[in-house]
């Protein structure tokens, strides 16, 4: 049944996105088209202010605790994160983490095209210029090498999230992943799927070749009570009690070269996640028995108690001062369709507005070499 919670949580995730996306991105669109690497300078800090708001929510409003082991990070640096994909909101789940440990302005994400359709959320996810594919890797690899290349070239600091298993542990995409297992002769899995090696390797090795990485962040996500497994149970109000991340850091310089041994390094690390959450659930579901990380956060629990209370009381009078504003002025609502009308109308023609900024990179690159 849906309650209260649920309907709450989302409808603030939602009008922050949407409102968000037209009043605070909207007026930086145009910079897309005089300076891209500005545009993305700016864009990626203010879609992180919105990146706090479910941190708030899930810690503040609904009790999750959030427990970190492992190696933790190093502020700043440029990394590929690599996070088994128990449910489909692991993606979001991971911002309380990276909230203490990292920058959420450096955070990329790869997630599949049809999200970037949702207004608001999708609207905010093409301005950050997240990496939309299609799960086809004949379509994706071009895709792929030039959102990093143009990230290599911006110079851009970033933390790439992929999931090599490429979707959620479900009973069906387990016996997919047994089928997998049975015909190559590997070893079955019970709490994670076979990984998806292509994608991860051409990742890496790109981003190696343009200097634009310093770590391989492998981070293994567990539930120790109750796992919303789907959107709909987040709707019903079962929002995660405990979660738990536990981070392992592996320095470039300490990663195979060949790709066929980068292959076999990631399918190694899917069977040490398999043994570490075996041991999970099975004992006493902590990762270390500390329950802290070897490396501390680069933020105070009271810096990240202020951010979150900051986060929360913003996002809840911007929305209701944007319906204000909308309601006295004609001006603003006719600036609020004009927006609206631009975001739908450049997907559908161009295919996003990730891919009109990287056009417009190309465009200037161009011209800058021919003079």
């Amino acid at each position: 049944m849906v309650s209260w919670r649920g309907i709450y949580f989302v409808l603030a995730l939602f009008l922050g996105s949407f409102f968000g996306s037209i009043f605070m991105l909207g007026p930086f669109l145009p910079l897309m088209l005089v300076s891209p690497s500005w545009y993305r300078w700016i864009t990626d800090r203010i879609v992180a202010t919105w990146l706090t708001l479910p941190v708030a929510l899930l810690e503040l409003v609904f009790g999750a605790k959030v427990v970190i082991t492992g190696d933790g990070f190093i502020p700043g640096e440029r990394s590929v994160i690599i996070m088994n994909h128990r449910t489909r909101l692991d993606w979001m789940f991971l911002w309380n983490c990276l909230l203490r440990y990292s920058y959420l302005r450096l955070e990329k994400i790869c997630l599949k095209s049809s999200l970037k359709a949702i207004p608001g959320f999708g609207w905010a996810m093409q301005v950050a210029a997240f990496i939309f594919i299609h799960r086809k890797w004949e379509d994706d690899k071009n895709h792929f090498e030039a959102m990093l290349d143009y990230f290599c070239d911006i110079k851009e600091h970033l933390q790439i999230l992929i999931f090599p298993e490429g979707t959620d542990l479900t009973d069906n995409t387990k016996a997919r992943s047994d089928e997998f297992a049975e015909k190559n002769k590997l070893q079955k899995y019970e709490y994670v799927l076979h990984p998806r090696t292509t994608g991860f390797t051409f990742i890496v090795d790109r981003l190696r070749e343009g200097n634009n990485l310093d770590a391989i962040h492998d981070i293994t996500v567990a539930y120790p009570h109750n796992i919303p497994q789907t959107e709909k149970h987040i709707l019903n109000g079962n929002f995660p009690k405990e979660i738990h991340f536990h981070v392992c850091r592996y320095p470039v310089s300490s990663l195979p070269v060949s790709k066929e041994e980068l292959q076999l390094w990631c399918q190694q690390r899917w069977k040490e996640k398999e043994d570490r959450l075996r041991a999970f659930y099975q004992g006493e579901r902590y990762f270390d028995a500390t329950r802290r990380s070897r490396i501390p956060p680069c933020k105070s629990e009271l810096r990240v108690h202020l951010i979150k209370l900051a986060s929360l009381l913003y996002w809840t009078l911007f929305p209701i001062a944007m319906i204000v504003l909308l309601y006295l002025y004609s001006l603003v609502r006719w600036y609020f369709l004009v927006v609206i009308v631009i975001f739908v109308l450049q997907q559908k023609i161009y295919g996003g507005l990730e891919l009109i900024e990287l056009a417009c990179y190309r465009y200037y690159t161009r011209r800058y070499k021919r003079v």
